[in-house]
């Protein structure tokens, strides 16, 4: 699939539910809004790109702390949601862009700080991603990322991935920390701290978010209970399909 057609299938698979990101309770809580908000805490003067936005949670927790947030997605739906709650929230120091992650249209050294929670997995080249955040950071700037963790074992892997690109086709790749620290360091990035979170996902509200087809949520649940106990037990799955998941939360700075 070329990155154009990708793309096509990113905006289709999260256009037509926008709104759903913005209620999301898994979008909308997480102990990690706490740990932006304090990275960014006393830095007023600061300008912070949301790199992959959604529904803008990330934009919304940060905005009051800093001079500007710039909230950037593929889809120009999310934005809009993003558009509408800011200015119900009266935070008029938000503002949208349209774009992919691979080629921001931003200068050289315009961001202080670049936040990406629960994105760099629909991303169709991270390294790439990488680079152009480095780029777009100042000197000394500071990155972090959230996402969703491959374990790194072969067999969690291959059943993670699997699950994932059946509830939403837009899924390109949840990666290992191995990964992570991998592409980072070859961006030109310097790691600051890892750190790993669990995220529990109540099956019913996680395939309706992306309005999986109905094949796709019966092979969900059909390989479910197909796997092994080593791999059920792992992602802690319980009889109505809800599971748990690794979570990585990276810092990085230029």
């Amino acid at each position: 699939m070329t990155s154009k057609a990708h793309s096509q299938v990113v905006q289709t698979q999260f256009g037509e539910q926008a709104s759903a990101y913005l209620s999301s309770a898994v979008h909308a809580q997480g102990a990690e809004f706490a740990l932006l908000q304090a990275e960014v805490a006393g830095r007023g003067d600061a300008r912070v790109l949301d790199l992959g936005c959604g529904a803008g949670h990330v934009s919304f927790h940060v905005a009051p702390l800093v001079k500007e947030v710039v909230a950037y997605d593929l889809s120009q739906q999310m934005l809009d949601v993003v558009a509408s709650a800011a200015a119900e929230r009266k935070l008029g120091n938000i503002s949208t862009r349209h774009g992919a992650a691979e080629h921001l249209p931003f200068a050289d050294g315009e961001f202080d700080f670049v936040f990406s929670r629960y994105s760099a997995h629909h991303w169709s080249d991270l390294g790439l991603a990488l680079r152009e955040v480095r780029r777009v950071l100042k000197p000394g700037g500071v990155v972090a990322f959230i996402d969703v963790l491959s374990p790194g074992s072969p067999l969690f892997d291959t059943y993670l991935q699997s699950v994932e690109v059946l509830r939403d086709t837009s899924h390109v790749r949840d990666y290992s920390a191995g990964e992570w620290l991998r592409q980072v360091s070859e961006a030109g990035l310097h790691t600051r701290s890892t750190a790993r979170q669990r995220l529990r996902l109540e099956y019913s509200s996680w395939v309706e978010r992306m309005r999986t087809p109905e094949v796709m949520r019966a092979a969900i649940r059909d390989l479910q209970q197909a796997m092994g106990n080593e791999v059920r037990e792992y992602f802690e799955i319980e009889a109505d399909g809800s599971f748990s998941t690794d979570v990585l939360v990276l810092w990085a700075e230029r």
